[in-house]
């Protein structure tokens, strides 16, 4: 009778929307969760899928005496975008900061794709598990979840032999079947999912992501497609903008070892002359230009500017630091673009 009652209180809050377009999400949480609130969030920024996040949140409920919850309503985007349904069961103390610091321990969430047309249910799984199946009138809403079941069957391909070769060997084999199969769907944010898994800075798996990302064309096929598909979105300005740091640091990495020795001595040949030459006129202006632009830069950046007039290389500096590789080659990046040099020897000669 009471889930009776529920689905009459679901109809007779959708009944006045208009029938131009209105979305349904309905679910059912575990008895743990009863107490607490469930949370529907709308997900902007890609890498943050996974948490709780307040400036994310659109809606929250609380689910009935027997679990169920639904968020109705007009006024969602008609363009798919990504979607969180959250449970926890944070205290009312505790509830700010874990939704400041994306992390609440005792939580449930699925993310899933969805538009103001989209109805959603997520009822228990036949294993009695929520969040774990999707029932909805938009293909695309089930496409997050069948990754998700890849990305286990890849870390179990993972887990076999935890070897070097092994993990080399399943690297390759499962950047392969994760793109191609994200490719297949016809749906770019769920390979934006995946893109996320693969280049996470966090992961294993970025170093290879860097060294795919300089002869693949997949990466340049998805922006085009997202370029298409949502222009003028977040989600393809964020992509665009990924591929451009990567690409920068991969640069950066390998122009040491893509130049012929040649090349450095012909370079310092043409910096000794165009020194030789500019000294005498040029040396004063340089001075002050070069200590204006120093005194722009942040303590650490000031100190990594050290570092690198003491020949220094970006392992080095990173190890005196304790900070990572990734960071000191970003903070060279701020570096450069504040000198507006775009080389370690253009530094240099600012300054000897």
């Amino acid at each position: 009778m009471k889930r009776l009652h529920f689905l009459c209180l679901l109809l007779a809050t959708v009944a006045p929307f208009s029938a131009s377009g209105q979305y349904l999400f309905e679910g059912r949480v575990d008895t743990q969760f009863i107490d607490g609130e469930v949370y529907l969030s709308m997900i902007e920024d890609y890498r943050k899928l996974s948490g709780v996040y307040h400036e994310q949140i659109i809606a929250k409920v609380k689910p009935d005496s027997l679990g169920y919850f639904l968020f109705a309503g007009t006024n969602l985007p008609t363009e798919n975008k990504m979607y969180r349904i959250h449970a926890d069961t944070c205290k009312e103390t505790d509830q700010n900061l874990s939704h400041i610091t994306g992390h609440c321990e005792n939580s449930e969430e699925i993310v899933f794709v969805a538009n103001n047309t989209t109805t959603l249910e997520l009822p228990f799984s036949f294993e009695q598990e929520m969040f774990c199946k999707v029932v909805s009138n938009n293909e695309k809403t089930k496409t997050f979840l069948k990754i998700d079941s890849l990305k286990n069957d890849m870390r179990y391909a993972f887990s076999n032999y935890r070897s070097e070769a092994n993990r080399k060997v399943n690297t390759e084999k499962w950047f392969s079947i994760l793109q191609n199969y994200g490719e297949q769907l016809q749906e770019p944010l769920a390979e934006l999912y995946i893109y996320s898994f693969l280049s996470d800075r966090r992961s294993i798996l970025h170093a290879y992501y860097l060294s795919d990302l300089k002869s693949n064309a997949y990466y340049d096929n998805l922006l085009a497609r997202l370029e298409k598909q949502y222009p003028d979105t977040q989600y393809t300005r964020q992509y665009e903008a990924e591929l451009k740091s990567d690409r920068f640091l991969i640069s950066d990495t390998s122009e040491p070892e893509n130049l012929p020795w040649w090349a450095y001595l012909l370079g310092a040949i043409c910096v000794v002359s165009l020194l030789g030459n500019f000294y005498f006129f040029g040396n004063n202006k340089k001075l002050k230009a070069a200590q204006h632009a120093k005194a722009s830069l942040t303590q650490q950046e000031q100190t990594i500017l050290d570092l690198i007039l003491d020949q220094k290389s970006n392992k080095e500096i990173a190890t005196e630091l304790f900070v990572s590789v990734s960071t000191v080659k970003t903070h060279i990046n701020n570096i450069y673009k504040k000198l507006g040099v775009s080389s370690r020897d253009e530094v240099k000669a600012l300054y000897t």
